[in-house]
């Protein structure tokens, strides 16, 4: 058995961790190949199903996995490799392996992970993509799960700033999920990586997610959670992140908004207010200060003024989702006009219609 396979046949094992692969390679005398060897693998305590696994390995999606890692130029990186990111490698259960496809250099660059709600406001998604623009401009690399959401304005942020960005899957890599961001998924790979611990032609199981967010946490010096509802998927990624030691940051919003109330709650039980960029690079000590971070961001076109009505109508509306009878009873204007001036809002792109006949304002 050649080293590429041995290494192929580790990632794929069921359950197996960063400590139960670096006790299999001691036993090994760090040989990889010799790893597998049954005499090996009975001196090792393993998990049921990783034993079954190297008892018979099914040679047939081995291949399948060399002949895919090779066609996209696709790389397994071992727990015990120089190039496993050390932040993960810290970590308690860490994958024993990871597919990697991009910069395996960016996984030990300074990370910052960002999540939130897949349905934000578009207040939210645009507070996603700024932060991520001033972070990439910083210098840190920007860590998301390629959600829709939160975590898609995110990815677009970064690589707007010109910086690096890394996309942790919940599936296997040749797999991209949601498949509409196939895309985005190109582009994040030519501007930093696309990593997963699921071997290929693994589909997008529940189970995976909790375990592609702690990868998430375990690869970043802190998570940003930009908007979340109080149960949340993202705040299992500020959980874990705070459970490894990492700093945890939360956005504030409205006592109304329901996608507020998961930043408030981290916010309550010890994570960082942030209403500036420079709020976390100050708190994660990183050499860039807040005017380095404000002087890169691009020139604000201003607005025109807008008519009476249409500041009172913005005024009315606030900083709160509402939908058109919400309005027209705090204005006291006919219908017709309110949905008549909401549209040349939207295409002056003031405000963005949400899902429910509502429309928030933008920043």
């Amino acid at each position: 058995m050649d080293t590429s396979r041995a290494h192929a046949v580790l990632a794929r094992t069921p359950a197996l961790d960063a400590r139960h692969l670096r006790e299999l390679l001691g036993a090994a005398g760090g040989e990889p190949e010799r790893a597998l060897t049954p005499q090996v693998v009975r001196q090792v305590e393993l998990p049921a199903s990783a034993r079954q696994f190297l008892a018979s390995v099914d040679d047939a999606a081995i291949e399948a996995d060399l002949a895919w890692l090779a066609a996209q130029g696709a790389r397994v990186v071992l727990a015990t490799d120089p190039d496993y990111p050390p932040q993960l490698r810290e970590c308690p259960g860490a994958p024993a392996a990871l597919y990697v496809l991009g910069s395996v250099a960016a996984l030990s660059a300074a990370q910052l992970a960002m999540v939130g709600s897949r349905s934000p406001t578009a207040a939210g998604r645009a507070t996603a993509r700024e932060f991520a623009a001033w972070f990439a401009r910083a210098g840190l690399t920007v860590t998301s799960g390629l959600a829709v959401g939160i975590d898609a304005a995110s990815h677009e942020g970064a690589l707007a700033g010109g910086g690096a960005t890394i996309a942790v899957f919940a599936t296997g890599l040749d797999r991209v999920y949601p498949a509409e961001h196939r895309a985005l998924a190109e582009r994040i790979r030519a501007g930093g990586a696309l990593v997963s611990e699921f071997p290929p032609r693994t589909p997008p199981l529940r189970g995976h997610f909790p375990r592609r967010n702690r990868i998430i946490a375990g690869l970043s010096l802190g998570t940003l959670v930009v908007e979340a509802a109080r149960y949340s998927g993202s705040l299992i990624t500020a959980r874990l992140a705070a459970e490894y030691g990492r700093e945890v940051f939360a956005i504030p919003g409205s006592i109304h908004s329901p996608l507020a109330r998961g930043c408030h709650q981290l916010i309550k039980t010890g994570a960082k207010l942030v209403e500036e960029a420079a709020d976390v690079l100050t708190e994660l000590q990183f050499p860039v200060g807040k005017e380095q971070v404000t002087s890169h961001q691009p020139e604000r076109h201003t607005p025109p003024e807008l008519d009476k009505e249409y500041e009172m109508l913005l005024d009315a509306l606030g900083f709160e989702p509402a939908t058109i009878d919400v309005l027209v009873a705090r204005t006291h204007l006919p219908g017709e006009s309110v949905a008549s001036m909401l549209l040349i809002l939207e295409l002056e792109g003031r405000v963005a219609a949400l899902p429910g006949g509502r429309y928030g304002r933008t920043p």
